[in-house]
């Protein structure tokens, strides 16, 4: 049997992964030799800017701006993380915000950067189910962008210095904010905020997707059979998850209303979640041209499923 090649590699453990991370499911003809970076937003962070990581998990919208800029990785359509965000948006019990539409004219914080992929959907939840022109929102943010070559639009600036998101949304200085931890001040600006998100399921077909996976180019081609073998390798530790006894409420709850995998991977399953991302982020600003989907995934991977 010919050797193994070994990979180094980030994905945080959880349910869909387990499997392959913990060794018993493999990549046919490749080892990986996994990281453990324990704030995975730096992983991210260190595979934009210094393509660390043979294979690196990544915020889908981080992931769509790198690849606008020419970074040296490419996906494979597995994705790890899905999740609603109407629970991410909370407001200042300081405001009287009888409907979200209210935020226009007003400053709304953003937990780190712009292009963060939570608050790229919470707006577009803003825009689509509340009629927000996000346009007319000042968005206040607390840290940079992983893709350092990006510029914000003009009605997005930082938070002044030695100041907090959560602090200045508990003093009413900004009506609300995306991304922070919930407190007595801050409340949810959408009410039923777990509902509404499987109302929107129900009514869209769309789960958000938050996290994919990439990896390196030199390798991708190089390795022609790597991507395959990847996606194959991530695939079935997914379907080994949802076959166990320990699938988590949400993706239980998806599967309920869906009648589906809760979890699916390859392009075709997920193209109107990502043509709906897509055009989040072209709405938002973050992205100037749309790109074709297949060119965001390895070769290889096109036409896969699981």
């Amino acid at each position: 049997m010919a050797p193994q090649k070994r990979l180094t590699a980030v994905s945080r453990t959880q349910g869909n992964n387990r499997a392959i991370k913990d060794g018993t499911v493999w990549p046919l003809g490749y080892e990986l030799d996994f990281v453990e970076v324990p704030v995975l937003v730096q992983a991210f962070r260190r595979m934009v800017r210094g393509n660390e990581f043979d294979v690196c998990e990544m915020a889908a919208t981080t992931y769509l701006a790198a690849k606008a800029y020419g970074k040296p990785f490419t996906a494979i359509p597995v994705f790890l993380v899905r999740g609603f965000h109407h629970g991410a948006i909370l407001r200042s019990t300081r405001h009287d915000i009888e409907h979200p539409k209210q935020l226009e004219g007003r400053a709304v914080g953003v937990n780190r950067g712009y292009t963060v992929t939570t608050g790229v959907w919470a707006r577009g939840v803003l825009r689509d189910e509340y009629g927000v022109d996000l346009d007319k929102i000042t968005w206040v943010l607390s840290g940079d962008e992983h893709v350092a070559e990006y510029q914000p639009p003009p009605n997005v600036v930082p938070v002044p210095e030695r100041r907090t998101i959560p602090e200045m949304v508990a003093t009413g200085e900004l009506t609300a904010a995306i991304g922070v931890e919930r407190s007595g001040e801050l409340v949810p600006l959408i009410p039923d905020p777990a509902e509404a998100g499987f109302a929107s399921l129900r009514r869209t077909g769309i789960f958000p997707i938050n996290h994919l996976v990439v990896v390196k180019d030199e390798l991708l081609a190089a390795h022609p059979d790597l991507a395959p073998a990847l996606f194959e390798a991530f695939a079935e530790s997914k379907r080994r998850y949802l076959a166990g006894p320990e699938v988590e409420p949400l993706h239980a709850r998806v599967r309920e209303i869906t009648g589906g995998d809760p979890l699916p991977y390859g392009i075709e399953p997920n193209r109107h979640v990502l043509s709906a991302l897509i055009g989040h982020a072209l709405d938002q600003h973050i992205l100037e041209h749309p790109p074709v989907i297949e060119e965001l995934f390895a070769r290889g991977t096109w036409d896969l499923a699981g």
